[in-house]
C-alpha cells in the first residue's frame, strides 16, 4: 500500500514555510509587547493568549481534516482523530478567560498535548514527511512566547 508521504514532496513546501512561520510573527511580537511595554502589558497579554487560542484550535480542526480524508487510517484511530480534533478548542476557548499566568500556561499543555498527538497520526496516516519538523518548530515557538508571557504575568 502506497502512503500519502511518499505521494508528498519530501521538502517543505515554499508556500507552506510562508504561512507557518508567518503565523509566528503575531506570537513573538505580542510576547515582545508585552515584555516591553508594562503600560500596556494586560491588552497584550490578552492579545497574545487570544490569538494562541485561535491558533490551538485551528491546529486541532487539522485532525478534523486528517480524519476525515485519510485513506489509511483503521476506524479506531479515525475516531480517536475526530474525537481529539476538538479537544484543543475546549481547552482554548476557557483559557482565553482566565487570567493570569493561567492562560498561557492552559494554551502552552494544549500545544503540548496536540504535537503528542500529530506525532501518533503522523505516520498511520500517512503525513507529508515534513509536517511533524514543521509542527515541532511552531510549537516550540508558540510555547516560548506564552511561557514568557506566563513568567511576565507571574512575576
Amino acid at each position: 500500500m502506497t502512503t500519502l508521504t511518499q505521494s508528498h514532496p519530501p521538502a517543505l513546501p515554499r508556500h507552506v514555510a510562508w504561512l507557518g512561520y508567518g503565523g509566528l510573527l503575531p506570537f513573538i511580537a505580542l510576547a515582545a509587547l508585552a515584555g516591553g511595554d508594562p503600560h500596556h502589558r494586560l491588552a497584550w497579554s490578552d492579545a497574545l493568549v487570544g490569538y494562541g487560542a485561535v491558533i490551538l484550535s485551528f491546529i486541532g480542526a487539522l485532525h478534523w481534516g486528517v480524519a476525515m480524508s485519510a485513506p489509511g487510517l483503521d476506524p479506531a484511530r479515525r475516531r480517536r482523530a475526530f474525537v481529539w480534533s476538538v479537544v484543543p478548542a475546549l481547552l482554548a476557548w476557557p483559557a482565553t478567560l482566565l487570567a493570569g499566568s493561567q492562560a498561557p500556561l492552559i494554551l502552552v499543555l494544549g500545544f503540548v498535548l496536540h504535537i503528542v498527538q500529530d506525532k501518533m497520526l503522523a505516520e498511520p496516516a500517512g503525513l507529508p514527511v515534513w509536517y511533524l519538523p514543521l509542527r515541532w518548530r511552531l510549537t516550540v515557538v508558540a510555547c516560548i512566547c506564552l511561557l514568557a508571557n506566563a513568567w511576565q504575568t507571574w512575576a
